[in-house]
């Protein structure tokens, strides 16, 4: 046996090869991490059972299930004082998701419209809409809540000045009230109706693509999808005897009654929100149409297409595989930032939960909720974008 066999054979020159194996230091890292994570959590825990003893205080989430005893102004369900805290946690969940979901449309809307007016020809336009991203841009989001609600909706008249607008609708510094329809008997047969349409309009618009890429024919579907979504159910409604009426506000001297009133609260959060979070829209738009190579732009030219027909059918849809990731993380943004309704009192989720804890002492219980709630609603953003950026993808026939 040679001198070199001998040495490699040797156990010091076995153990050096371990040590430098990747494979063997990766599985010890991470068997390592993973004590460092468990002591970890085994030692807050500690702490926290120690300190609930230690307080008196009873863990669990049997508090739920005991008498709120206070109000809510903005509600989506049926709520009073003595409901329970676990309804008062599903209205203030409900109420976030409000101003998440409306808040999202408008913002895409404004910055769609920002973001293709900062690259408008026309001087005027695009510094107009570059004043507005600088500005927005560099606000904290709640001096904009603050603006909104101490600023404007506040220097509304009182309410016996109320402003009576079209429609039987009043606006004061209470907020805005309108007519609150009830529905009649038989009356779920009309969202049953839009249910369908809608899925008849999906059915529709996937086949007219399928024949688009077959056969290269266009089947125009927006007046098709149109009188589905809005014909349908008006047949509904007409064939079941409009069942609706209405419940008007009456204005008297000190109060309206009647009718259903949009809180100055959440007007303010929403406007808020919504203003702030498309000016960073409006820059991944812009961002991202500057991303489509200027010859796609010029090829449509030369086929004879205008440029607002250029920007809607080649540009954009080009475009949307470089905005929609970073549209993502503003969606998630926005959907977190509602939370600051609590400086304003709107009783979104954490106004709720904040009020819950201060009267039952369950701060651990009402963070964990938090903590589920919005980790919840955000990985699901995640997934419906990921799975609308994966059909969005360009797809090479």
């Amino acid at each position: 046996m040679t001198d070199h066999a001998i040495h490699a054979s040797s156990p010091g020159a076995s153990r050096s090869s371990l040590i430098y194996d990747p494979k063997v230091r990766s599985i010890f890292f991470q068997v390592l991490t993973a004590i460092v994570v468990v002591l970890a959590i085994w030692t807050i825990s500690h702490n926290v059972s120690t300190n609930l003893a230690r307080s008196n205080t009873a863990s669990g989430y049997a508090f739920l299930n005991g008498r709120a005893g206070f109000d809510v102004g903005t509600s989506l369900i049926a709520y009073s004082s003595d409901s329970t805290y676990g309804r008062a946690i599903i209205v203030g969940l409900l109420n976030t998701l409000l101003v998440a979901v409306t808040g999202i449309i408008t913002a895409t809307i404004i910055g769609f419209i920002i973001g293709i007016g900062r690259l408008s020809k026309n001087w005027l336009v695009a510094k107009l809409c570059t004043v507005y991203v600088e500005v927005f841009r560099n606000i904290p989001p709640l001096l904009v809540i603050f603006f909104w609600y101490s600023g404007v909706l506040s220097a509304l008249p009182q309410v016996r000045d109320s402003l009576h607008l079209p429609f039987n609708t009043f606006l004061n510094n209470r907020g805005f009230a309108f007519p609150k329809p009830i529905w009649g008997e038989n009356s779920w047969v009309i969202p049953a109706a839009l249910l369908v349409a809608i899925i008849a309009s999906v059915a529709i618009a996937r086949w007219a693509k399928q024949r688009q890429m077959r056969t290269g024919q266009q089947f125009h579907t927006v007046w098709t999808v149109a009188a589905l979504v809005i014909g349908l159910p008006l047949v509904a409604f007409l064939a079941v005897g409009a069942p609706l009426s209405f419940d008007y506000p009456i204005a008297g001297k000190f109060n309206l009654t009647g009718g259903s009133v949009v809180a100055p609260e959440f007007v303010a959060l929403y406007l808020a929100l919504s203003f702030y979070t498309a000016a960073f829209i409006a820059e991944i738009i812009r961002a991202g149409i500057r991303g489509v190579s200027k010859g796609q732009t010029e090829a449509a030219s030369a086929l004879g297409l205008q440029p607002t027909a250029t920007t809607r059918l080649v540009v954009v849809p080009q475009a949307m595989r470089i905005i929609i990731p970073p549209l993502t993380s503003q969606y998630l943004n926005l959907t977190k930032n509602s939370s600051l309704g609590v400086a304003v009192g709107f009783p979104e989720l954490v106004s709720t939960g904040g009020t819950t804890m201060n009267q039952t002492g369950q701060a651990i219980e009402i963070v964990s909720i938090w903590l589920v709630v919005y980790l919840t609603i955000s990985i699901a953003t995640s997934l419906f974008m990921n799975w609308f950026n994966a059909k969005m993808a360009l797809v090479e026939r």
